[in-house]
């Protein structure tokens, strides 16, 4: 379940000595977590970050701290470009491990009628939510100084504090995934600024590791012209469909593949939204709830594709080359990784049978009219020698001919015990009366037989 926050502060005389009581300052915050999160940054109480406001043409620069070695640069920060991933370093901008934080100054070039300011953020653990204090000023004051460090109070030299922001959860819930914070104002604009500086802090003291991720931060103009704004999902591409069951959600990044964008939406989206709710239900466990998103990135790359946890990272030259023929189905075979799951005890598990049990539900069950597994696909293989544990479409053949003969439900009881971390060679005769090798040189002579009377 997605849970939203939304907190309102106002800031008046209280903080501003002297100054007339003024409309206040709210703070809107979202939280989308890890298991809600994707990377469209979709809120319900804070807008869409936007590849098009007024920060996108200001200039950002570090006024006091140390940037981290794996912090994107920046310009991460106003590029209209949102990370792909939960934990993706490079695409988002931090302070070094083990430091207090630091400030950021935003200069926007000129003093503008300020609407809203909106940060966002995203990883999966304590480096996910916002700490900061923001301040403003015109710059057009005597004592105004424009780079105050770290222990200066900035409201001693011509600066404005406009919001506290600390969006931790309070009330014991994970604190990682995504989080919007919308600073706006009652009256609808929050006033008349060049500079933002943004005080960071930890989000924890436990360990070296509580800087914030942040992914962007947009200013909006209030006199800007009443343009839509261009979302930031349009501008990098991801495409996010729901299941046939509307379920579960996948996200197909584009954003280096774009000549896949069209395939994508017309072939390979209505395949994985009916399939996806299909492979869920042909490899349930006890207590087992399969992933509700997951996240399919295409670029160019060595191999075919990858699958870790809920990503899969494909060869966007390699589909393009197989759009005709195998495009679709190497992505059903990861959308069975990512139902498999086997987690820690995965590297326990055959590899053939990981794979061969993908390539099954493949071959056997999502595309059999291709035959790419079965007899008519072996006869034209030249000196074939099969071997049950040979992995991908061989093991796949012996599964499907497991399933035919001794036990119909033999694929899902060996993902299961997988899953587990239960797996143990006893599980074939235990199901089917016989061990795997023993199964293998029936099946090796079964399809001997087959392909001589095929007349090979």
């Amino acid at each position: 379940m997605k849970r939203y926050m939304c907190i309102f502060i106002a800031l008046g005389t209280q903080f501003l000595a002297g100054v007339p009581a003024q409309a206040e300052v709210k703070i809107a915050v979202a939280h989308n977590p890890n298991a809600d999160a994707s990377p469209g940054f979709k809120f319900k109480t804070v807008p869409a970050a936007s590849a098009t406001n007024a920060a996108t043409t200001a200039t950002f620069s570090v006024v006091d701290g140390t940037v981290d070695g794996s912090s994107g640069g920046i310009e991460k920060l106003n590029d209209g470009k949102l990370p792909d991933e939960e934990d993706e370093p490079a695409e988002n901008f931090f302070f070094d491990a083990g430091t207090s934080g630091g400030r950021l100054e935003v200069d926007l070039g000129s003093v503008i009628n300020v609407k809203q300011v909106n940060t966002y953020s995203w990883h999966p653990s304590t480096r996910g939510p916002q700490v900061y204090k923001l301040y403003a000023s015109a710059g057009d004051s005597k004592d105004f100084n424009a780079s105050p460090k770290n222990g200066t109070n900035p409201e001693g030299c011509g600066w404005k504090l406009l919001a506290n922001v600390n969006t931790k959860p309070n009330d014991g819930t994970d604190e990682g995934g995504q989080y919007g914070v919308s600073i706006s104002d009652s009256e609808g604009a929050i006033g008349r600024y060049r500079y933002l500086l943004f005080d960071m802090a930890r989000t924890e003291n436990d360990d070296d590791f509580g800087n914030t991720f942040y992914s962007e931060i947009n200013v909006v103009d209030a006199d800007a012209s009443a343009v839509a704004p261009t979302a930031i999902a349009a501008a990098t591409g991801p495409f996010v469909f729901k299941t046939a069951d509307g379920k579960n959600e996948i996200t197909v990044q584009t954003k280096d593949a774009p000549q896949l964008r069209e395939w994508t939406e017309s072939q390979l989206a209505p395949a994985l939204a009916e399939w996806y709710p299909k492979i869920v239900a042909m490899l349930p466990s006890d207590g087992y709830t399969a992933p509700t998103h997951f996240s399919i990135t295409l670029k160019p790359m060595d191999g075919v594709a990858f699958t870790a946890g809920t990503r899969v990272v494909a060869n966007s030259d390699w589909l393009e080359k197989e759009i005709g023929r195998e495009a679709v189905g190497s992505l059903v075979h990861e959308a069975v990784h990512v139902v498999q799951q086997f987690g820690h005890g995965g590297g326990h598990n055959p590899g053939w049978l990981v794979e061969g049990s993908a390539d099954y539900i493949r071959w056997f069950k999502y595309e059999p009219q291709s035959h790419g597994a079965d007899m008519e696909w072996m006869r034209h293989l030249r000196h074939f020698n099969p071997q049950y544990n040979a992995s991908y479409r061989i093991t796949a053949n012996f599964l499907n001919w497991v399933t035919e003969k001794y036990d119909t439900n033999i694929v899902t009881q060996m993902n299961a015990a997988m899953r587990a971390g239960n797996y143990d060679d006893g599980l074939w005769k235990q199901y089917t009366g016989k061990s795997a090798p023993e199964l293998g040189d029936e099946w090796k002579k079964d399809i001997g037989t087959q392909l001589d009377k095929a007349g090979q």
